[in-house]
């Protein structure tokens, strides 16, 4: 069990934050060569594997083949849609000037508009991780992640429910930002909602038509094989990246947090508060690449515009200053932080999981309201 982190005084928080601004500073100012190698190497990965995967799939017989070209396209999807897609839209590479870099213009290979998780991800995320109300991520508007979210009648089904968004879940992220509960709840219009849907249906339609259409025209009588192989991929995906996330944010020990605490919250809190909400999943090389390093959750959510390659060298850094602090640093093989999240899941579909509220200053001391400053985080999370 996580030991939960030490109550920091205002000052002991400023202090906290600042040795992590130095060791941000310290790898912007060591950004080069060696992180344009790593990121152009994956993209290069990828596309190999794709273009293998289709071939194969498009012109090949026999299981073998179909196996080999499935796996290879899951591949594909995998960094594309971690590594690549997640960590170029967060702006990682702008600094690079390279226009295929751009995390303000990339498209990734999934259902969700590249705008629209821009804004429900960089934005509301990262902005406001774990704050109950603010932070749609929090159980993704149905699901009971943590005894201080209330319990409904519906929560009842949620093994199966969450089930059923790790099979679809590119289709969950792909609508999250459309709110669509909101317009049931008369929180929005239907009009406002057509609109937001527009991006969504623009994007659906494409990638529909991409990955159901026109490869399986192209493969001519082979049609049925790469629509399985192409549904196999995005399924593979799928499990993988909702296995990551929720590694990432809803094992046991991460916290959340109230609303009202945080609106005044200084640099040094808001840290306090990415790394409380935040858990990291211990493994090789290989995995912290096919996560996306969303495996150092923890360093993704303090520094969301560093190349996500630096975070497996930022990681002990980071383990170190909260030692010193008395932050908790929630780590743990991928089979334990699965294994808690599954628990977590289905315990908290009973009505008995007690309701205990954690006040978002749970590990900084609560002090007199002050005016934001410029310190306030928006262009890291942006």
């Amino acid at each position: 069990m996580t030991t939960p982190s030490r109550t920091l005084t205002r000052d002991e928080a400023d202090a906290f934050g600042r040795e992590l601004d130095a060791l941000r500073t310290e790898v912007l100012a060591d950004l080069g060569q060696r992180d344009v190698d790593h990121i152009r190497a994956v993209i290069k990965v990828a596309n190999t594997c794709e273009a293998t995967g289709r071939v194969l799939l498009h012109v090949g017989l026999g299981p073998i083949t179909f196996a080999v070209g499935t796996t290879a396209l899951t591949l594909a999807k995998i960094l594309d849609n971690m590594e690549i897609g997640h960590n170029v839209m967060h702006g990682q590479y702008d600094w690079t000037g390279d226009p295929a870099l751009a995390g303000h213009a990339y498209e990734w290979d999934n259902a969700c508009d590249a705008g629209d998780w821009r804004h429900s991800h960089n934005y509301e995320h990262h902005t406001f991780t774990n704050i109950l109300g603010k932070d749609r991520d929090v159980g993704y508007g149905f699901l009971r992640v943590n005894e201080a979210q209330a319990w409904r009648p519906s929560h009842l089904a949620q093994p199966l429910t969450a089930l059923a968004l790790a099979v679809n879940f590119q289709w969950g992220v792909a609508t999250h930002d459309l709110r669509i509960d909101e317009a049931f709840a008369g929180k929005q219009s239907f009009a406002a909602l057509r609109e937001r849907a527009r991006p969504f249906l623009r994007k659906a339609g494409w990638q529909l038509g991409k990955d159901y259409v026109f490869y399986p025209a192209l493969a001519l009588g082979n049609a049925p094989r790469v629509i399985a192989g192409n549904w196999l991929a995005n399924l593979g995906r799928n499990l993988w990246t909702f296995a990551v996330i929720f590694c990432g944010h809803f094992p046991e020990g991460v916290q959340v947090y109230d609303r009202a605490d945080t609106e005044h919250e200084s640099r040094g809190e808001w840290y306090a508060r990415q790394l409380n909400g935040s858990a990291n999943i211990e493994g090789s090389r290989w995995l912290h690449v096919l996560t996306g390093h969303l495996s150092h959750q923890i360093e993704h959510h303090l520094f969301p515009d560093l190349p996500a390659s630096r975070y497996p060298e930022l990681a002990p850094k980071v383990r170190a200053i909260c030692a010193r602090y008395g932050q908790s640093y929630a780590t743990g093989s991928f089979a334990k932080q699965l294994g808690s999240v599954a628990k977590r899941i289905a315990t908290l579909a009973l009505p008995s999981a007690r309701r205990s509220v954690k006040r978002a200053s749970a590990a900084v001391a609560p002090r007199p309201a002050v005016a934001p400053g410029p310190h306030r985080v928006g262009a890291m999370a942006a």
